[in-house]
């Protein structure tokens, strides 16, 4: 019993180490780092991100949703996320030009190594095709959860007009199995892979992109 006491202990000092470096950052979101198991004495990370690399991604998303405003205003519908400094931008343009611009402007920020455009040139999409796919969202994330096989938190799920994006630095296995799993759930139209292959270990450097 004490040397679980002191497990704990130690993890509980780990997460509030986290933590504040999170805070010290400049990070005014709330961000998941892990999770600690104090009966079995585990610390178990659910993002294979580093703490200052999420940190960082936040404020890539946000200084890149300004700058695709500063392009185009209002005129249209410009989604941004970034994983591990890597940008995807989903939505709807009203033409190729501005399609274009977006993806340069944002290419400029600061610490983005890289962005793929899946921005379509048509209509912005309607209020309730947005509120379907944020269900979609909820159904992806709920299977890769009761999976139990595939470390669901690690991935970072972007689900737009139906088409599901999978973003994650993952073993090849893990992508795999999330991947068919996603490609079941009713109502998913495609999946694209945007993931981090990692040899075996997900904390290993050495990492190339999959193909979709």
């Amino acid at each position: 019993m004490k040397i679980k006491n002191f497990c704990g202990r130690i993890a509980l000092r780990s997460l509030l180490g986290l933590t504040a470096a999170a805070l010290m950052a400049g990070c005014t979101t709330p961000v998941m780092v892990g999770t600690v198991l104090f009966g079995g004495t585990a610390w178990v990370m659910s993002d294979r991100r580093t703490v200052g690399v999420i940190v960082e991604d936040e404020g890539i998303e946000m200084r890149a949703r300004n700058r695709a405003i500063d392009v185009i205003g209002n005129q249209g519908h410009v989604v941004v996320n970034s994983y591990n400094r890597q940008i995807l931008l989903t939505g709807e343009v009203f033409n190729e030009s501005d399609r274009r611009a977006v993806e340069q402007a944002i290419r400029k920020v600061d610490n983005v190594a890289g962005v793929t455009n899946e921005l379509v040139i048509t209509w912005p999409s309607p209020m309730n095709e947005r509120a379907n796919d944020l269900g979609l969202q909820a159904k992806v994330k709920a299977t890769l959860l009761n999976d139990g096989g595939v470390p669901s938190t690690a991935f970072k799920i972007v689900v737009e007009r139906g088409v599901v994006y999978l973003m994650a630095r993952v073993t090849a296995a893990e992508a795999d199995r999330a991947t068919e799993l996603t490609r079941n759930i009713a109502g998913v139209k495609r999946v694209v892979r945007l993931i981090e292959v990692v040899p075996g270990d997900p904390a290993g450097k050495e990492a190339a992109v999959s193909a979709r």
